[in-house]
């Protein structure tokens, strides 16, 4: 029997196996261009429906991610508040503050009002309630939630300053700091 002309050569020691099956392997066409199938309206909404799909789950994970971001931030602002709150007095001395367009008040003693005064202390809602904290912590609480600071660092508002408007009546008589009401 004859052998093929690759089978001799591997024979004769010329070649290995691999070149061997690399050179029939190089010989086949790779693969025939077909031209492309037209895609049944069937796939078409299906994958329109996929797309769809997944672009409502992405807005659905992307909401939730908000919402457990949101839920961390009040939780870090309820830490900051617990660990830097001075503690709650009964007293009979009142300091009275805006929240909005609401007053409120809280209960101090005289060392806490002056603190409120000078700005060194604020004050913060905590759990439906109010709480005075340092100064140190109201820039942390205001990085987390702006809303959680109520009074303190001068009101940090633009709309409160120590300007009378030009057409106030009362500009001639100020207000000591001091002033309870």
């Amino acid at each position: 029997m004859s052998m093929s002309l690759r089978d001799q050569l591997l024979a004769a020691g010329l070649g290995t196996k691999k070149q061997a099956k690399e050179a029939t392997q190089a010989k086949k066409p790779q693969s025939r261009h077909q031209p492309p199938t037209p895609v049944s309206a069937e796939k078409q909404a299906a994958n329109k429906a996929l797309a769809a799909k997944n672009a409502r789950d992405q807005e659905l994970n992307r909401r939730q991610q908000e919402k457990a971001a949101a839920k961390a931030r009040r939780a870090e602002v309820k830490q900051l508040i617990e660990q830097h709150r001075l503690p709650p007095v009964e007293s009979d001395e009142y300091y009275n503050f805006a929240d909005g367009n609401r007053l409120a008040r809280l209960a101090v003693t005289p060392a806490t009002r002056e603190q409120l005064i000078k700005g060194t202390a604020a004050i913060v809602r905590y759990e439906g309630h109010y709480a005075v904290i340092p100064q140190s912590a109201v820039a942390r609480i205001r990085e987390r939630d702006e809303h959680a600071v109520v009074a303190g660092e001068a009101a940090a508002s633009p709309a409160t300053s120590s300007s009378p408007d030009k057409d106030d009546p009362y500009k001639d008589f100020v207000v000591p700091d001091d002033l309870v009401w």
